[in-house]
């Protein structure tokens, strides 16, 4: 079972992955199974349902786990096209996934909207998803999403190395991720293990180096680091000098900026060699749950995620996140995603619950 701990409405605690599902959750999944979208693989728009017929006046439930303001965003402009209401349940995507998971085909939930694949995959493995129609999937790179067509990307994120400028000279910047397990960074790191933006680094490195390799090194992150519960609050200890430096997403300190001024910041991003695990960009997607009663309005809003409309709006929000359509440019961001490295397949990040057993076998998780 999927845990993790909510804060105010900003997305930060980490999922958390029980020892095993319980028998309650193994029924649910049980007893749901994928089935084809309604009006089956056509495209449909943010005015009409993938057989072409209005879905004006029709009524969908989101689960969110991505950005709030970003998605209330999203949602205003995507209701005033198409006419259709959305409700949102905003919270974390970790708990929200076992809320699906528990509630099955009795789910309220039309479409789940995850700030990381491992929750989507853990839905889609439990064939609690439905295909996504083609024209939405054509509109993102292949790669960008499931490879079964089950959920759609809609957003990137590139993992970062936020270090104090004060405390870190450039030639002393780390190139790799497993270089913060070393004895030059004892008592300097900090860590949020809690974060789902973790897991998926901590799954490239078991790929990378294997599960044994793996532990050792998170075991050198505990002996380095201070932990922190969320990366909101390991960001501000860098930037204050509370520590040298850490990996967060690189969102977390363009956000940090704007709350503290410009004049405030005393902390930079670095970013590993291409190819280390922690060279990582991920994307945040969103699909269909195969009980939806409402099959044509969830297409249409899917196809809208992928509308240059939607993705200017990504692009200029404050969440900070890449944009996946390929003539909408993140302005607001130092780095563009062309240069941010290729997006990790999700199905080399899978469900997460490896790396989730590692992170509690060495206490970084309870």
């Amino acid at each position: 079972m999927l845990t993790r701990a909510v804060r105010s409405g900003r997305k930060s605690a980490g999922v958390v992955l029980g020892a095993a599902l319980t028998s309650v959750v193994l029924a649910a999944c049980s007893s749901s199974s994928s089935k084809p979208a309604a009006g089956g693989s056509s495209g449909g728009s943010s005015s009409s349902g993938s057989a072409g017929g209005s879905v004006a006046g029709q009524s969908i439930t989101v689960y969110s786990g991505q950005h709030q303001q970003t998605v209330q965003a999203l949602v205003k402009d995507f209701e005033t096209k198409s006419g259709v209401t959305v409700n949102v349940r905003s919270g974390d995507e970790a708990e929200l996934a076992n809320q699906v998971l528990t509630e099955g085909k009795a789910s309220p939930a039309d479409v789940f909207f995850a700030e990381n694949p491992p929750a989507l995959t853990t839905l889609e493995e439990k064939g609690l998803l439905t295909k996504v129609n083609a024209s939405t999937l054509s509109a993102v790179p292949a790669s960008d999403s499931a490879a079964a067509g089950d959920w759609v990307g809609v957003s990137a994120r590139s993992a970062a190395f936020a270090y104090n400028t004060g405390s870190v000279p450039a030639a002393q910047l780390p190139t790799s991720v497993k270089d913060l397990a070393g004895a030059a960074w004892k008592g300097k790191l900090g860590i949020a293990p809690s974060e789902t933006d973790f897991t998926p680094i901590v799954t490239r490195m078991i790929k990378s180096v294997g599960a044994d390799a793996a532990k050792t090194w998170l075991q050198g992150l505990k002996a380095n680091g201070k932990v922190y519960g969320s990366n909101e609050d390991l960001i501000a200890a860098i930037n204050k000098g509370e520590i040298a430096g850490g990996v967060v997403d690189h969102y977390y300190w363009y956000r940090m900026r704007d709350e503290v001024g410009a004049g405030s910041v005393h902390s930079a991003l670095s970013f590993f060699a291409a190819g280390d695990p922690g060279s990582l960009v991920d994307v945040s997607g969103v699909g269909i749950l195969s009980s939806s009663k409402h099959q044509a309005a969830a297409q249409a809003f899917l196809a809208y995620l992928v509308s240059q409309p939607a993705q200017q709006i990504i692009a200029t929000s404050q969440s900070y996140e890449y944009p996946l359509l390929a003539d909408v440019t993140a302005a607001k961001l130092n780095k563009p995603l062309s240069a941010a490295g290729p997006v990790v397949p999700a199905t080399d990040l899978g469900d997460g619950k490896q790396a989730l057993d590692l992170l509690q076998s060495v206490g970084l998780l309870s």
